[in-house]
């Protein structure tokens, strides 16, 4: 059996505006990036998705989260993978237990139903990243993640995985030759554009299909909204 948790409180789960404020215009934002996933796929349907950025600080795991949410409200089964198996966050911002996650899996054969985990949120399961391993890429590079994936695509109608920054190490090139689709999360005033351009051409070299990209924390009074998101 999946494992259900306590409900969350708001505090711990103030960075899901797509939960807390469904009306609001960042939460419409989210869903427009949704839709916007949805169509990209001419020749095939986008079932997985990897969101990624150049550096550290973009926001990609609170995007990952939301973007999760919106999904599992439209209906659809969603799980949300954290496979930053370096500095994972997802069991903090859904306040879940991280002694039983992805990494369990990968080095000691945990079955899926032992690693995702359900939350207050209807059809989004989560799998926390588990204890932190010695070995993060080798471990996402191998069979057992494949078969994680595979299982995955026959329980749920969407996957989301939330992976490291592209620059700072392999595991994200790694994850997009695995998924449907990448989104890159840039923040606005942060992430300079060479890093972005670099973070682009490490997808293109592995043949990832990048979907788009994220703006975050945009100004606004000068755009109008948070996010922005554009082929």
């Amino acid at each position: 059996m999946f494992k259900k948790k306590p409900s969350t409180s708001t505090s711990t789960v103030r960075h899901l505006i797509a939960k807390l404020n469904p009306r609001s215009p960042i939460s419409e934002q989210y869903r427009t990036l949704r839709t916007n996933i949805q169509f990209s796929g001419v020749d095939k349907k986008i079932k997985s998705l990897l969101i990624t950025s150049s550096e550290a600080g973009a926001g990609k795991s609170m995007t990952a989260a939301n973007l999760a949410i919106v999904y599992a409200q439209q209906g659809l089964k969603t799980l949300l993978v954290d496979a930053d198996l370096r500095k994972p966050t997802v069991h903090y911002t859904f306040r879940l237990d991280n002694l039983n996650g992805l990494s369990n899996a990968l080095i000691e054969g945990a079955s899926f139903e032992t690693i995702a985990q359900r939350n207050e949120i209807e059809n989004l399961d989560v799998i926390p990243s588990g204890p932190v391993p010695p070995n993060p890429s080798e471990l996402l590079s191998s069979n057992q993640f494949k078969k994680i994936l595979a299982e995955a695509y026959e329980k749920y109608d969407m996957i989301i995985v939330d992976s490291p920054p592209m620059l700072a190490v392999t595991d994200a090139q790694i994850l997009a030759t695995l998924v449907d689709g990448v989104v890159i999360v840039a923040r606005s005033g942060m992430t300079e554009i060479d890093e972005l351009k670099e973070a682009v051409g490490l997808i293109e070299k592995v043949q990832g299909n990048l979907l788009g990209t994220i703006l975050n924390d945009v100004d606004k009074d000068i755009a109008g909204d948070y996010y922005y998101y554009g082929n």
